[in-house]
């Protein structure tokens, strides 16, 4: 019926689903007379979830545990939004500050509602140039910044990661972090959401160069996929989205005070009801396919999901500076330890084999 869904709705399937994504328990309870098992562990994560998980720290401020600094940075036309994490060695993590630049001074606003634009706080410049000057802005802005922690130590962020993945601006990322003064921090980064059909990034066979972690890489430069014959052929970091945006659902999962736990600064959840909103804006769909099972993760219509995206850039930049899940530590190690020639010998001759017989 027409009176039963909002004015903001075009039709009934839509106001069902804004149903179960605000609560997917009473949604199948209420309405579709199914109702989840109370052992059923419920992963999803929500907007409530996230603003809960403040820990009463002052904004910038970092714990004494804190060994590195992570940056994000998300690329939209008229502002830049941003996410600054400090993290424990076994991947405890805490947003110490999250923004846009412009600064819209308000505690919410949306993409749409963006009202100081790039445009605006460098005047005269087209898309490219208001990328390129915001960029510079902020980046002098949060690198230039020595960091004091708990015990009085000074930290500078050690990885500021850019979105790349929009086509439009690739070309300024690129040659904004090949020419500018933070060469050793800035790095474009590109995401790729890996299904359960696709190849996953275990499986990706290293060329010389490459450098390769936790389902992320660094392709090398000149490689195939690389930045070749854009801006200096600079190097960029390639992150399997799915894998990353269900590693920070667990995060912000983990209670306060554990081990790996994600929280956000501050003592009132309703002053980061938009960054929560945005951390919550997707949800996974769990797929089959060539023997693994993925979540995959897709976009709520009508939400920003800008924070989600700088979340998650932090936690990868955290991974590629050596911040580590314990349990997952050990696994690197011995898949990494050191080769005896034998086996090396070994492998090639059994491959040599089995060409023969195959």
């Amino acid at each position: 019926w027409p009176e039963q869904y909002d004015y903001d709705e075009v039709s009934a399937i839509q106001h069902a689903m804004n149903l179960k994504f605000r609560d997917e328990a009473a949604f199948y309870a209420e309405y579709q007379n199914e109702p989840k098992a109370d052992d059923e562990p419920d992963d999803r994560l929500t907007a409530d979830k996230i603003a809960e998980k403040i820990n009463g720290r002052v904004r910038y401020s970092i714990p004494t545990k804190c060994n590195k600094l992570t940056m994000f940075i998300d690329v939209q036309g008229k502002v830049l939004y941003y996410a600054v994490m400090a993290f424990e060695d076994n991947f405890t993590g805490y947003v110490i500050d999250y923004g846009s630049y412009p600064d819209q001074k308000l505690h919410y606003f949306t993409l749409r509602d963006v009202k100081h634009t790039l445009f605006e706080a460098h005047p005269g410049t087209g898309q490219e140039g208001a990328w390129r000057a915001g960029f510079e802005s902020l980046c002098r802005l949060m690198l230039d910044r020595e960091w004091v922690r708990d015990d009085q130590t000074l930290l500078r962020i050690s990885r500021c990661l850019i979105d790349a993945n929009d086509g439009n601006a690739m070309d300024v990322v690129y040659e904004f972090c090949r020419s500018c003064n933070w060469p050793a921090v800035v790095m474009p980064s590109r995401g790729k959401g890996v299904g359960a059909s696709n190849i996953p990034f275990s499986d990706y066979r290293k060329v010389p160069g490459d450098r390769v972690g936790h389902n992320w890489r660094v392709p090398a430069s000149g490689g195939r996929g690389s930045a070749a014959g854009r801006s200096g052929s600079i190097r960029y970091l390639l992150m399997d989205t799915n894998f990353w945006k269900s590693f920070c659902r667990s995060r912000w999962l983990v209670a306060l005070g554990d081990a790996s736990c994600f929280s956000v600064f501050g003592k009132n959840p309703v002053a980061h009801r938009m960054f929560a909103e945005q951390v919550a804006a997707e949800y996974s769909v769990r797929t089959q396919g060539r023997g693994r099972v993925v979540d995959e993760w897709k976009s709520m219509p009508g939400r920003d999901n800008h924070f989600l995206d700088c979340i998650v850039g932090c936690a990868v930049a955290a991974s590629e500076q050596g911040i580590c899940l314990t349990g997952i530590e050990q696994s690197m190690r011995i898949s990494r330890g050191t080769v005896k020639l034998s086996e090396l010998q070994k492998k090639k001759r059994k491959e040599r084999y089995e060409q023969r017989i195959g």
